[in-house]
């Protein structure tokens, strides 16, 4: 027998650890099968499951139990990222609490200590999706920085450098002063910051008194300056370009020059250009063959190449002392108030400074070009589609991969420099000694490169690389390309992107046919989570508290495509309550020995009642895969919400009750066999929504199952089981019902009273639909009698239902009077509360000042008032004609 209640703290942990020593998860089952994979985005190994997390892979376990369930031999590979810089930290603290450093320990004692770490703590996330219920295979769990993922990591490097499309540059890059390496522009987090906009004047050459003026946000890097640009059509300055400026502080003569970048409605619409510390200006200096200064070292303080006096202070030092004396010598125009956004270094939280240094690039702009046509031909496409046009600007407009990282934990480059500087990039230093040797004509020194590359790169192979590239293994044969790829729109072009243009020329094919691009999960307020706004709602919590299916199944409801999750818990605590509703109408079909004989057939079906569920079920079921098939999850949900709480529980075992209740005969044992056989559909298509309850009530007393139900067949529902008679006679039914019970809910009828039905204009087909279904009226609806074609009785409520008009004499129930003045009195109170919020949103100063959020509900709560006003006064309509 079931418990009374479902506890899914209790038993989810043990349902989980069923499906792992059943080997469910594992690809291959089915040899024969059509194969279908999915790779996870790989979770930092530093991290642990956050609401994001838990959408993704609650997305990608939905579709993989799916497809597991209609028969594909499914692979979800599951792994880890290394994630450089944030593992690189997190042993750095450590060693930094225990005193130490990790230079002190040097490279190769470092990186044993991340190792060591890593077996002792890293992963922890993992455990954390298999409480998700994620159904990855875990066999086949990789790590970036696994052996197999590093020799394809190598092959990919060195083949790229053969190939002409990995270059070592001196380019600029996002240097992260704290951490002492670059960063990606994904690692960069833009502020806005209230500073100033300094205005500088600078001597025109040979025009004593003559100045340009230009505007910057830092002053300290004016001592790089080796240009100031105007825009060509700029009238005010056509006189000086070509002509030279002389640079206040340094007195380095710069020229003057024309480019579009300089903008006329901007500052002064003259820009000073320091090539080495801006990425604009290094694009301008290259076009304009400007000086490229570097006035920076690694620590972000001045260098040798600015004046004595300022060379060792740090930037922000720098910047006031420039300041004082621009203004000493006569050269400060003027200052004005002005905010920005300024870049800051994710983990390390300084200021990150555009710094011009020795880098590793990826050509990154010959290798996006078949990666552009495979989206543009359709061979991979993205869901919402509009997504598209991003993964096009960033493609279209795509710069050089800087790949370099100047960290100790990671891929270290597979180079190594000659003792006159020439590079060999080889897979191992065996073979570079051997390049070498063939280059010199004689064995010399070898130093090897110290960087490491980007966690992006190894990432960019996972589709590939996991299945075990560079080997012709058999996995990469069969589950290469994958299919679906769920993912954020935050790293479609660190991620997504950079998968494409390394499948494509490494696999020659797509890394996958479809990318599905989900939503933000946000507070319910719609604010962004964050540690700082203490607005961040942990996953893990509400698992504890409301069970895995209760989060899941929240997710998968407000999943709708194009719109962000306003997250609330009581949302969450509403779908566990749905699982309780689905948990209560087993123990009652358990109660009323509701089974499926074995080879149960649901055709041919005597009572109306169960020809009706049996094609409610197929168009539930049909409109799941469609859902699914367009990736709509929120309307996959609503389609099994509606089926499971509506049509199943509270209409079909309440109008059954008396089949299953009453004194035997084919009716009841057909409605206990069709019963017991819904049940179990609609366990199978909630199954991959809801996993851990269905599983616990496929195993539930007195069902001879054999296997998981994980491991079940989807079912498989033609629209032949649709019944479009018992369709409008139960139709037909409900709809009585449910007129009914609101004209009795409005005229605040007592439940337990009953109430003669009237029924006037009735066609005969409605008179033979009551006959039948009559019983089934009067115990649902609380109807005393039913009579036809009657006066009029004073007190009498009507409502129609197709053809025919419901008369409800209520003058015995209710006092009329007494409900008339009582609707009255609530229609005044909707009146007064929407003529106050009509005022609050007709301030514009409200409208204005007041959080987007506040405003919004404001106006929510103007509809609600409107709406109960609109059935308050339908309803007092009823009673004023009613005599």
């Amino acid at each position: 027998m079931l418990d009374k209640t479902y506890r899914p703290s209790e038993v989810e942990r043990d349902i989980y650890q069923r499906w792992e020593d059943a080997n469910a998860f594992a690809c291959g089952r089915r040899p024969d099968a059509k194969p279908y994979a999915i790779v996870i985005p790989p979770p930092n190994v530093t991290g642990s499951l956050h609401m994001g997390h838990a959408l993704n892979n609650t997305l990608q376990d939905v579709i993989v139990r799916y497809r597991r369930m209609q028969g594909y031999d499914v692979l979800w590979q599951p792994g880890t990222d290394h994630a450089g810089i944030a593992t690189q930290m997190v042993v750095e603290r450590q060693l930094e609490a225990a005193g130490q450093k990790r230079r002190d320990l040097g490279r190769d004692a470092f990186v044993e200590k991340v190792w060591d770490w890593k077996a002792e703590s890293g992963g922890t996330i993992i455990g954390q999706l298999r409480r998700l219920g994620a159904s990855c295979d875990w066999s086949r769990e990789r790590f970036t920085m696994d052996e197999g993922l590093s020799r394809a990591v190598r092959k990919v490097f060195v083949q790229l450098y053969k190939d002409g499309l990995v270059y070592r540059d001196k380019r600029l890059v996002n240097w992260d002063p704290k951490l002492h390496t670059a960063i990606s522009d994904l690692e960069v987090e833009s502020r806005e910051t209230a500073g100033n906009m300094w205005y500088f004047r600078y001597p025109v050459e040979g025009e004593a008194g003559r100045f340009i003026t230009v505007a910057t946000t830092r002053p300290e890097t004016m001592l790089g300056d080796s240009g100031v640009a105007v825009h060509p059509d700029d009238e005010r300055y056509a006189g000086l370009i070509g002509k030279h400026c002389i640079l206040p502080l340094v007195g380095r003569r710069i020229p003057i020059v024309a480019d579009d970048y300089a903008d006329p409605e901007q500052g002064s619409g003259a820009v000073k250009i320091t090539p080495a510390h801006d990425f604009n200006d290094f694009e301008v200096g290259r076009r304009q063959d400007l000086e490229v200064i570097n006035i920076f070292d690694e620590n972000a303080a001045l260098n040798e190449n600015v004046p004595e006096a300022y060379r060792g202070l740090d930037r922000f030092e720098a910047r006031k002392r420039v300041v004082a004396a621009m203004e000493a010598e006569g050269f400060l125009d003027r200052i004005e108030p002005h905010t920005h956004m300024v870049p800051f270094g994710d983990r390390s939280g300084v200021v990150i400074e555009p710094w011009l240094t020795d880098q590793w690039f990826v050509d990154a702009k010959t290798l996006a070009r078949p990666a552009i046509e495979a989206v543009e031909s359709g061979r991979t496409r993205f869901v919402p589609k509009q997504w598209e046009n991003t993964y096009y600007e960033w493609m279209r407009n795509i710069q050089p991969w800087c790949v370099s990282r100047q960290l100790w934990w990671g891929h270290q480059i597979p180079a190594w420099f000659g003792p006159d500087g020439t590079i060999f990039v080889e897979e191992s230093e065996e073979e570079a000694t051997a390049a070498a040797e063939a280059h010199y004509g004689k064995t010399v020194e070898l130093t090897r490169e110290e960087d490491v590359l980007d966690t992006w790169f190894s990432s960019a192979l996972w589709p590939f690389s996991t299945l075990g590239w560079p080997d012709e293994t058999p996995e990469v044969a069969r589950y290469y390309p994958t299919g679906l790829l769920v993912t954020g729109f935050d790293i479609i072009f660190f991620w997504v992107a950079r998968m494409m243009m390394m499948g494509l020329h490494f696999m020659k094919e797509i890394p996958f046919d479809t990318v599905y691009i989900h939503a933000l999960v946000r507070d319910e307020q719609g604010q962004k989570m964050s540690k700082s706004k203490g607005n961040v709602i942990d996953p893990l919590e509400l698992i504890e508290k409301y069970g895995a299916d209760a989060l899941r199944f929240t997710l998968i409801a407000m999943e709708a495509q194009g719109r962000d999750i306003k997250l609330a818990e009581q949302r969450v605590e509403g779908y566990r309550n749905f699982g309780t509703k689905l948990w209560n109408a087993a123990r009652f079909c358990e109660m009323n020995e509701c089974a499926a004989p074995a080879g149960f057939v649901p055709t041919g079906l005597n009572e109306t009642l169960n020809r009706w569920i049996v094609g409610q079920l197929a168009a539930a079921c049909k409109s799941v895969e469609e859902a699914l098939a367009a990736y709509r999850y929120n309307d996959a949900a609503a389609a099994i919400y509606g089926f499971t709480w509506g049509t199943f529980c509270d209409w079909y075992l309440e109008l059954a009750k008396p089949l299953l209740q009453g004194d035997g005969g084919p009716g009841q044992a057909e409605t206990r066999a069709t019963a017991g056989w819904v049940l179990d559909q609609l366990l199978k298509l909630m199954h991959p929504f809801m996993p851990f309850i269905t599983e616990t009530l496929w195993a539930r007393p007195g069902q001879s199952r054999d296997g998981l139900l994980m491991l079940a067949d989807w079912p498989v529902l033609g629209d032949d089981l649709v019944d479009a008679e018992a369709d409008a006679e139960i139709d037909w039914l409900i709809r009585m019902i449910t007129g009914i019970r609101a004209v009795r809910t409005e005229m605040n009828v007592p439940p337990g009273a009953r109430v003669p039905l009237i029924l006037n204009g009735a066609e005969a087909a409605t008179k033979a639909r009551l006959e039948r279904t009559g019983e089934l009226l009067a115990r649902l609806a609380r109807v005393a009698g039913v009579s036809f074609d009657e006066a009029l009785p004073k007190g009498a409520i009507q409502t129609v239902v197709d053809e025919a008009t419901l008369v409800l004499p209520l003058a015995d129930v209710i006092d009329i009077g007494q409900e008339r003045d009582r609707l009255a009195r609530e229609i005044d109170k909707c009146d007064g509360l929407i003529a106050g919020l009509e005022k609050k949103l007709g301030n514009e100063k409200f409208v204005s000042r007041a959080p987007a959020e506040i405003v919004e509900a404001e106006r929510a709560r103007k509809s609600d008032a409107e709406q109960t006003r609109a059935k308050l006064a339908e309803a007092l309509g009823r009673l004023t004609g009613s005599g």
